[in-house]
């Protein structure tokens, strides 16, 4: 993908408050069903939120991947919207649904601008085991790093439009101090920079972002919710009503 990182360090400093997408392109939905994944042992206690595996499309599905409902949550670690959907709704669609096995619940990174690409990095960076804890707690903790980027000096937020294409996760991740915060919870810092110069990550990151837009034409920004193929419509609906609108679709589905 040779456009890969120009288009990320263009967007670098796109407004960190927007979560909408920069354009959408006609295409047709392709996660039709649950059918596309193989059905795993039930876990001796019965709690299915201890299966955690990388899907076909690139994200993290927790979760009976034979449910009879599969949720797709297309969401960007430094959008705010997507924050308040994880501290509201998060919770209770893993303790009532997921861990019980009724639904799959996968999460499939979203990049806003290449201040998206640190974060996603470093939450996949120790692969399924800590995607979900690491994806939480950034959101979590998503005004403080954000916050850093935000009190950059200028000089430091331009200097990301002229680096080699390969440095520009790290110094992005770097201005925001993802490094440290990710050795505080389980990823040294060695590691860390390796998963931030990791290419072929930044493609797959690249990619499930453009297969969103061009999947489903009417992508309207993050968080978006696709379940068993379709999309849910929040259209008009208020943040605080996210959950509440979702968790309606869920119990009809069921």
């Amino acid at each position: 993908m040779k456009s890969t990182y120009l288009m990320l360090a263009v967007a670098a400093l796109m407004p960190l408050s927007a979560c909408k997408p920069k354009g959408t392109a006609g295409g047709a939905a392709v996660d039709s069903s649950t059918e596309m994944y193989k059905p795993v042992p039930a876990p001796a206690d019965g709690d299915w939120t201890k299966i955690v595996q990388p899907t076909p499309a690139g994200g993290y599905m927790m979760g009976n991947p034979t449910a009879k409902l599969h949720l797709i949550e297309y969401g960007a670690l430094s959008c705010p919207h997507c924050k308040h959907f994880d501290e509201s709704g998060v919770g209770p669609l893993i303790d009532n649904y997921v861990k019980t096995g009724k639904v799959s619940y996968e999460f499939r990174n979203y990049l806003l601008s290449a201040f998206d690409l640190g974060p996603s990095l470093i939450a996949r960076c120790n692969g399924a085991a800590s995607f979900f804890p690491l994806t939480r707690a950034l959101y979590k903790d998503q005004q403080v790093w954000i916050g850093k980027i935000q009190q950059a000096p200028q000089a430091e937020l331009d200097k990301l439009q002229s680096l080699p294409q390969g440095q520009v996760p790290a110094a992005a991740a770097k201005l925001a101090g993802l490094p440290e915060w990710a050795a505080m919870r389980g990823v040294p810092e060695a590691k860390s920079a390796q998963c931030l110069a990791n290419a072929k990550e930044v493609d797959r990151l690249v990619q499930m972002t453009q297969d969103a837009t061009q999947q489903y034409p009417d992508f309207p920004g993050t968080p978006t919710f696709i379940l068993n193929g379709k999309m849910v419509d929040t259209t008009g609906v208020t943040e605080a009503q996210v959950w509440p609108t979702l968790e309606k679709k869920l119990k009809e589905g069921l």
